[in-house]
């Protein structure tokens, strides 16, 4: 066999996604979370000649960055890597740092390191929450954002920096292209205000520096874009957008979630009887994108970015992955679902019926919160209180108004995600890596998704026993009959009462009738 025959039998990175991450060392933000995780599990497992997988990490509430990872390892989501070859763990390596820290709080050797080996980025980190300080999403997202720029900006091999954004980074339009829209705030002017103003100050104007976003988290994302994209030239960059992020279809398990966020939160909150009211618009249509499904797109954006060099293609590509009308769920049917379901696997200890209503007007919210899950927490607390258990209703109750009000922006709105260059990824992939990092939404089914997604938080998020189904049955039964039990005597009251007021109307108005009559005439 010639040279040239040897050659041509040779993987080409071009058209073989493991072949272009063989050998090469990964630098993750955010590896802890949901995402990231998932995202390292796929690629020690689907890229087996993958060189280190850097990982940015902070110690936390006093475990060090080695014990944070050995415990992330320890999860269920790791088992099929564990089973197969444990020995591929040992190319992750925790590195100092932070994403809200100036230098993202890397120390000089780490640097160095990082600097000379990592030819792809992936920048996941962020903070995902709504009700964010305007100076901790700034710092955190947006200038957590410029600070890796600076950072890739030096490294010697790299060819690809994937920025993790998000669809409702432009929700001021109903409906979002894979392309950048101009800014709302200058991000070089955002950061110096937030590094230089004081928070107080800070919170005062944050509603009018927001301008057409709902939230902070919104508006810092958006900015961030453009931070990616102010570095083109220098940075290969690529932003992706993925729009609700939620439980895994298949992989690594089917049903993986680490969080209570998204559909799949509300069908927890409702399945265990703690959510019994919901503020939004029955037709309002949820985007979701399962985790797996969003990480393997992740993976072929970075390699399609990472096939040409930045001579080749000075531009930043956007994708939106999201379903784009393939896989959507109304909020009436997720509700109705979550309500099927919830009776067929109950999850355990439920401390009511499943029974949520949505709500279209404000005030009659805040009313049926008040009756149905803010007066029943108190009473539940006091006889927890008085037993000597600690009480905990009303501290979840006020956690979960607090996110349908930072939610609810969202429950009363629709857009559309046009997702053109994520197909576009999907069909330039080679038919050995569609089997492996496809990403097709119309694949499964959405009830059985669904399914397996309560499956999946009553075993990872609730930790409980699915061989204690038939007693979760059994308390489900019997919370159902105290609460037909209690509806019917509600029932009773109700009829009494009016019955009651009406024969004391007709007693009233008989006596006052005859006394005028026998006195008066």
């Amino acid at each position: 066999m010639n040279l040239m025959q040897f050659n041509e039998m040779e993987p080409d990175p071009t058209t073989s996604i493991p072949t272009f991450y063989a050998g090469r060392s990964i630098f993750i933000t955010g590896g802890t979370g949901f995402m990231g995780k998932v995202l390292i599990e796929k690629l020690l497992r689907s890229c087996p000649g993958i060189g280190e997988i850097f990982l940015l990490m902070r110690a936390k509430k006093g475990t060090s960055i080695d014990e944070r990872l050995s415990q992330m390892l320890s999860l269920p989501l790791f088992d099929k890597l564990r089973e197969t070859d444990a020995s591929v763990f040992k190319k992750l390596i925790p590195v100092t740092g932070d994403v809200a820290d100036e230098g993202l709080g890397l120390p000089t050797i780490e640097r160095r390191v990082l600097t000379e080996k990592v030819s792809v980025i992936f920048h996941v980190a962020a903070s995902v929450r709504f009700d964010d300080s305007l100076k901790q999403a700034v710092l955190l997202n947006t200038r957590g954002t410029r600070e890796v720029c600076i950072l890739a900006a030096g490294m010697k091999k790299l060819v690809a920096l994937l920025h993790v954004s998000t669809t409702y980074g432009n929700t001021d339009r109903p409906v979002v292209d894979e392309k950048l829209y101009p800014p709302h705030a200058n991000w070089k002017k955002t950061i110096n205000i937030a590094e230089t103003i004081d928070e107080h100050t800070l919170n005062s104007m944050t509603a009018k520096y927001l301008g057409k976003l709902p939230n902070t988290y919104t508006f810092t994302k958006q900015l961030a874009e453009h931070v990616i994209n102010d570095h083109a030239g220098v940075v290969p960059g690529v932003i992706f957008r993925p729009s609700v992020v939620i439980s895994s279809v298949s992989e690594p398990v089917s049903g993986w979630l680490d969080n209570f966020n998204g559909p799949v939160g509300l069908m927890i909150g409702g399945g265990k009887g703690i959510l019994r009211t919901v503020y939004a618009k029955p037709d309002t249509l949820t985007d979701f994108i399962p985790v797996d499904i969003a990480i393997k797109a992740m993976i072929a954006c970075a390699w399609k970015r990472g096939i040409k060099t930045i001579t080749q293609d000075p531009g930043v590509p956007i994708y939106n992955c999201a379903s784009s009308g393939t896989k959507v769920i109304s909020t009436r049917n997720l509700v109705a679902m979550a309500l099927q379901l919830t009776e067929e696997i109950p999850f355990e200890g439920i401390l009511w019926v499943p029974g949520t209503s949505v709500q279209t007007v404000r005030w009659i919210y805040s009313l049926t919160f008040w009756i149905l899950q803010l007066i029943p927490a108190l009473v539940i607390d006091g006889v927890l209180k008085l037993g000597g258990t600690k009480p905990m209703l009303l501290k979840l109750q006020r956690k979960i108004y607090m996110a349908n009000f930072a939610l609810q922006y969202f429950l009363v709105n629709n857009w559309k995600f046009l997702n053109n260059n994520l197909l576009a990824v999907s069909t330039s992939m080679s038919k050995a890596d569609a089997e492996t990092f496809g990403f097709q939404m119309g694949n499964f089914d959405i009830r059985d998704y669904f399914k397996n997604s309560v499956i999946g938080s009553k075993l990872y998020l609730l930790k409980e026993d699915m061989n204690k189904l038939v007693e979760a049955q059994a308390h489900f039964n019997k919370m159902w009959w105290i609460d037909r039990t209690l509806k019917v005597w509600l029932g009773v009251l109700l009829t009494w009462a009016t019955i009651a007021s009406g024969l004391l109307a007709f007693v009233k108005n008989f006596t006052l009738s005859a006394l005028d009559t026998l006195f008066i005439a």
